[in-house]
């Protein structure tokens, strides 16, 4: 049943997040995610060939801590799916090495922590539309952005994820808005499927 795939996969995903010993056992732990289980974004006729995710080198210098300056505002992204226009209200603002990012927050049942972000590596080695830090109604807690306590913040761009519909067309994704769009190259992270 469909329902309960979805279910099972959204609890492997946090169980990945939440789990994995390091970067190198969360990476394997996808890689084994994405062949075996039914609501892989891998498209169901490419998963008996899939060898597993690509991916920067790690990198030690992707790894910062920031405050989170809190800002106001809001954004609608048609996500161009059965979900239609989704509502996201800023957080606040992160300072990193590549740029201003905005921390967004899902206004929708059960809300969560959403950052995307597309850099200079987008459409150059990793996904052309941009990729994710965390996605908290997805699962993606504690390893992307990390809450130190206050208004401080770890990220760890080694854990930058390509959405689904990078995978396969089926899927429908929002995006990076433009203020998360930085001309730096963060080269850590997922690089792209095909």
């Amino acid at each position: 049943m469909e329902a309960l795939d979805l279910t099972d996969y959204r609890a492997a995903v946090a169980r990945m997040y939440l789990d994995a010993a390091d970067l190198k056992d969360f990476r394997a732990r996808r890689d084994e995610l994405f062949a075996t289980h039914p609501q892989s974004p891998i498209p169901a006729g490419e998963r008996a060939s899939f060898t597993g995710i690509r991916y920067f080198a790690p990198n030690d210098a992707a790894i910062v801590e920031t405050v989170v300056r809190p800002a106001s505002g809001e954004i609608d992204i048609d996500t161009g799916g059965p979900d239609g226009v989704v509502r996201y209200h800023r957080v606040g603002v992160l300072e990193t090495p590549y740029g201003s990012l905005s921390l967004w927050w899902i206004s929708a049942y059960g809300g969560g922590l959403f950052l995307p972000v597309r850099d200079g590596t987008c459409g150059h080695g990793s996904y052309g539309g941009g990729r994710y830090l965390t996605d908290t109604v997805k699962g993606t807690h504690g390893r992307g952005l990390d809450v130190l306590g206050g208004d401080r913040v770890r990220l760890d761009f080694n854990y930058l994820y390509n959405p689904s519909c990078a995978y396969d067309d089926a899927w429908l994704c929002p995006l990076a808005p433009p203020e998360n769009r930085v001309s730096a190259p963060i080269e850590a992270g997922e690089l792209a499927y095909h």
